[in-house]
């Protein structure tokens, strides 16, 4: 018997979250029943194309099973339950069972299980290097390592997933010799200085992202526009983008791939409020266009953009990832081809709210304040809301 209000059965059928994970990106149908409370739910859930989702909190089935409850059950099956930690969901779906809902089956660990998701693609690019890009879904974040010659170097990899990125690089017979941000994020906590401190690994961030105020305790590097980390046999090129952040900066990946951080996203462009608040958004998001117009832009359309976070409207590459060429998101972008006050007023209209904790995030990205692993997860959790909306695709 477990001390919440309910009992915690043993035997309730259960999936791993990365078998989930494995289903949903596979575009199988199946239901899910998240038992939150309905705040919790709205705007960081388990959903997808595939997807029938319900919330229907836990408390409802505490005296058994109402015909009302019944009713919000949606008909797909298998039938998932979810719930923050894996206990209230368990109850749950040993009470639909009980009542003869048939195939429901409870998430392991609920949403702190689905946050340890992490899933690998490799990219299909024109480059000598192998670049792998890692997807949280639990949050859209995007990270990438590049392989080439028995070296390897992962950008804006994640803390809590430190281990995974040592071990992606061994298993393509390289060795991890760099860690690198592309600018201070807002809304994960960054793995450069775990990857540094506990690997061994060089620590590079940005030299316009330095002049923040970053204060590490570990030493690292800096590196400045247009200067390049040689990886194995190919070079990755630092391109200075301002405007998300004023230290935000891509790299060019052997003339091929870009990972744009927070720049330039497949289905929308970065938000400009992050760094200066409501104050300083307009001139970022004039900094934003600029950068867009003069430095993104200018490559070759052919140009692979691999970014540093997705939205749940984004939609998949041919080869399993989130990522598009310059002129097909050019092409399909129209705030793209707006003049400079009309993209600015555009991008400023209509953003999300910032993302939860996103002050304490930076300031520990800064090295200002110490977190442990809990703590930064619990900082962590919820949509990133990175981009200025998911709206600019087609906004005209």
């Amino acid at each position: 018997m477990s001390d919440k209000p309910f009992p915690i059965p043993d035997d309730v059928a259960s999936i791993e979250p990365d078998d989930l994970y494995e289903r949903l990106d596979a575009g199988d149908s199946f239901g899910v029943v998240d038992t939150r409370a309905p705040a919790d739910v709205d705007d960081w859930r388990i959903d997808g194309d595939s997807v029938v989702f319900a919330n229907v909190p836990y408390y409802q089935f505490l005296d058994g099973v109402p015909e009302s409850a019944l009713e919000e059950l949606p008909e797909a099956r298998p039938l998932y339950t979810v719930c923050a930690k894996g206990l209230s969901s368990k109850f749950v779906a040993d009470v639909l069972d009980e009542a003869g809902v048939d195939d429901v089956v409870a998430v392991e660990d609920g949403m702190e299980g689905w946050e340890r998701v992490l899933a690998s693609t490799e990219l299909s690019a024109d480059t000598d290097a192998t670049v792998v890009q890692f997807y949280r879904p639990s949050s859209g974040c995007l990270s990438y390592l590049v392989v080439s010659d028995g070296e390897a170097i992962v950008v804006d990899p994640l803390q809590a997933f430190a281990e995974e990125y040592v071990a992606a690089a061994e298993e393509r017979g390289a060795e991890l010799v760099a860690a690198l941000d592309t600018h201070v994020h807002a809304d994960h906590i960054s793995g450069v200085r775990t990857l540094a401190a506990e690997y061994g690994i060089d620590a590079v961030v940005p030299d316009a992202a330095d002049e923040r105020g970053i204060e590490y305790d570990e030493a690292y590097d800096t590196i400045a526009d247009e200067e390049t980390i040689t990886v194995g046999d190919v070079a990755v090129e630092a391109v200075h983008s301002p405007g998300h952040t004023s230290g935000m900066t891509s790299y060019l990946v052997d003339d091929a791939v870009l990972l744009t951080g927070d720049g330039l996203f497949v289905e929308s462009v970065a938000r400009p409020d992050l760094e200066d608040g409501d104050e300083g958004a307009p001139e970022a998001a004039r900094q934003l266009y600029d950068t867009l117009q003069d430095r993104i832009l200018a490559l070759p359309e052919t140009t692979l953009v691999a970014p540093g976070h997705v939205s749940d409207s984004a939609e998949q590459a041919a080869d399993g990832s989130f990522t598009d060429t310059l002129g097909s998101i050019a092409a399909a972008m129209p705030a793209l081809s707006r003049d400079r006050e009309s993209f600015v007023e555009f991008v400023l209209a209509d953003m999300p709210p910032r993302p939860d904790n996103y002050e304490a995030i930076i300031a520990t990205n800064l090295g200002q304040q110490p977190l442990d692993d809990d703590t930064a997860a619990e900082l962590e959790r919820g949509p990133n809301n990175c981009a200025a909306t998911t709206d600019a695709m087609t906004g005209q």
